[in-house]
This record gives structure tokens, sequence and C-alpha cells, in this order.
């Protein structure tokens, strides 16, 4: 007996270390960007926060000047960001930034010029491409990255052609999201002003890496303005949010496939005001879906997932800072924090039901419009 009490004792520290591992990380950088320098804004680039995901508190690391880093990426590995710098087209750009991630300090590698206006930016898994949707221009580039995190030439450069009924917003096209699947084999491209999500297969190694998938795009109804899409954990369902509609779209999906299985109404009939939706996320568990509505809602909206068919079921809603352009969950499930024109607002999550509650923690800033993280090693 006492050799086996002993044997526990002396375990014990090892079983807890492991524990605290498969609990996955609790500390990360926040990353976040900006617009900046409208006149009101003092802002100046991209601000560097850390993240206590089991209090839900930050801290202020560092910030660097670059202007209107409007979107940003983060590495699998987490050294390195990308930034796209959203100007009038012609002096557009993409920036890459070598981040430490023990300080928050982000030193400035390169920059690459965009042909058009860049409203979004990712990088693939495999760290080979990073891709931009243009807004102004309404393409979709493709820059390698470089042994050193830094860009190389556009390699690639995707013109959509198509316009929409609405004669306002929608008379060229209009790129807005390039998301990849979660197995790196497609790419979701986002076009508000022709109402489609063009789906492109992916070859790292390939140059250029891009060519059309066998479906080619589908279509959303007219005049929404397809904006972002997410995954759900899975990869078997897809979900994109209509800016001009405030609509959200399910799809099943399958090697490059996407069926519309569901489009539900983020606002009620009898809502007056002028929309925006914006942002959408689906938990890190595939519980619930989390999309932002602007315009004059100003509210983050909570649905539930059906986990075998993936539709989804209204629950709730929530006041958010003026113009919540972007969100996210960080990666524990734990918080959500929204963006808006004054502060970033840190909501806990319930796990259970999918609520959020505000924490009385929010950061105080001006135009915080791209929030991502990465894990503190």
């Amino acid at each position: 007996m006492k050799k086996l009490l002993l044997l526990i004792a002396l375990l014990s520290p090892v079983l807890c270390v492991a524990q605290k591992k498969s609990q996955g990380p609790k500390v990360f950088d926040l990353i976040i960007g900006t617009y900046t320098g409208d006149g009101e804004n003092d802002s100046k680039g991209i601000y560097v926060y850390r993240f206590y995901a089991e209090r839900g508190e930050v801290a202020y690391l560092s910030e660097v000047e670059t202007k209107n880093p409007t979107y940003l990426a983060i590495t699998q590995d987490g050294k390195y960001v990308y930034s796209v710098n959203e100007n009038t087209v012609g002096t557009s750009s993409v920036t890459a930034f070598k981040l430490n991630k023990i300080t928050g300090k982000m030193d400035q590698l390169n920059v690459q010029p965009s042909i058009g206006s860049p409203a979004y930016i990712s990088v693939d898994k495999a760290q080979k491409n990073v891709f931009i949707a243009n807004y102004g221009g309404g393409s979709l580039q493709a820059y390698p990255v470089n042994k050193d995190g830094s860009l190389g030439a556009s390699i690639q450069t995707i013109q959509d052609i198509g316009t929409g009924p609405d004669k306002m917003r929608q008379i060229e096209p209009h790129g807005h999201s390039a998301v990849l699947s979660p197995d790196d084999k497609y790419l979701m491209f986002a076009d508000l002003g022709t109402d489609k999500i063009n789906i492109f297969r992916y070859h790292a190694s390939k140059n250029p890496p891009l060519t059309p998938a066998d479906v080619p795009f589908v279509s959303t109804a007219g005049g929404a303005g397809p904006r972002h899409n997410d995954f759900a954990p899975n990869g078997k369902f897809m979900y994109n949010i209509q800016e001009m509609k405030a609509m959200i779209t399910a799809y099943t999906y399958q090697d490059g496939v996407l069926k519309e299985i569901q489009t539900v109404k983020m606002m009620p009939d009898s809502f007056k005001g002028v929309n925006g939706a914006a942002d959408i996320h689906v938990s890190p568990d595939g519980l619930f879906l989390y999309a932002t509505n602007r315009g004059t809602a100003n509210e983050i909206l909570v649905y539930a997932v059906d986990q075998l068919t993936g539709k989804l079921t209204y629950v709730d809603r929530y006041k958010t800072g003026e113009n919540p352009r972007n969100f996210m969950i960080d990666p524990t499930g734990n918080y959500v924090l929204v963006g808006s024109n004054n502060r970033v607002d840190i909501f806990k999550v319930n796990k259970a039901t999918g609520k959020l509650a505000l924490n009385g923690k929010s950061i105080v800033m001006k135009s915080a419009v791209c929030l991502k993280m990465t894990p503190v090693e």
C-alpha cells in the first residue's frame, strides 16, 4: 500500500502536466487590425494584446504602424501575420510581418502591391500561399510565401465578371472573402457584386495554384450580396452570410461541392432599419453559429446548429458597439470578442446554450475591424 501511494505521489505532477496539455493553450496573442487616419480616428495600424482565456482579460503588448490593415491572417505556426492595406484601387497592398509570440512585437518583412482594393486575406495551412479578395476591382489574387515568411509577387489573378440586380451596389464584381476548405483542397471566393460563391480547386505546389472546380460556383438570392463564409469544424457544412439582405445560407459540403439546405433571415419582418450583415463564425465545438449585422441593427445573433442536418435554429440576439464589422470566437470557445467603432466587447459564452453575457472587460480603441488569435508558446 505504501509503495502504491508513493507511486501515485510521484506520478501526480506528470498527470497534472499531461492534463494541462490536453486542455490546450489558455493564453493567446490577440491581434487587431483597424482603419487608420480618417481625421477623427487616431488608430495607427495593428495592435497586439495578450488574451487570458481562463478569465477573459487582456493586456496591451505592442502596435505597429501600417495603413488600413482591415483584414489579417496568421500562419498555422503563429510566426507570421499578413495584412491587407485597404486603400483605393492602385494604391492598395499586402504586408507581411514576423510576430514574436512571447513579446507580441511585430516586425515588417515586406510589402507587395495588389491590383484592386482588398477586403480579405487568408493563408493555407502549409504556408505556401496567401490569398486576397479584392472588393474594389472584383478579383482574387494569390501570393507565394517565401521561406523567411515574406511574400513573393502575385502569381495568379482571377478576375470575376458580372453584375447583380442592385444598381447601386452591384454594377460590378466585389470580392469579399477567400476561404479555404478545412482540407485546403478548395477555395471559396464570395463575390458580393455578382451574388455568387466561386469555387476553385487548390494545389499548393502548382503555379498557378487555383483552377475552377467541377462545379465552379453557386448563386445566392439576387441582391443578397454574399460576404463571408465559415465551415463547421466537422467539414460537412458551410455557411455564408449575405450583407445586403442580412441572410445566412447553410450548405452541405463534400469535395468542393456545395448544396443549399437552408436560408434564414437575420432580422424579423418588423425590422425597418438598414442592414449590413458582416461576419459569421461557428463555435469550436460546432454547436452554435454567431453572426453580426451592422447598419442600424448593430447586433450579434446566435443560432443552434443541428449536428445531423447542419440546419440553424435561432437562439438569441445581443446589442454590440456601432458597426460590428468583425468578431471572433477564442480557440477555447469560452469568449466571443466583437470589434466595433469605439471598442472591442468581450462576451462570455454559455457553452450549453450558446448565449452570451458581457464580461465588463472591453478594449477601448477606434475602428477595430479584424480580430485574430494565436497561442503563446
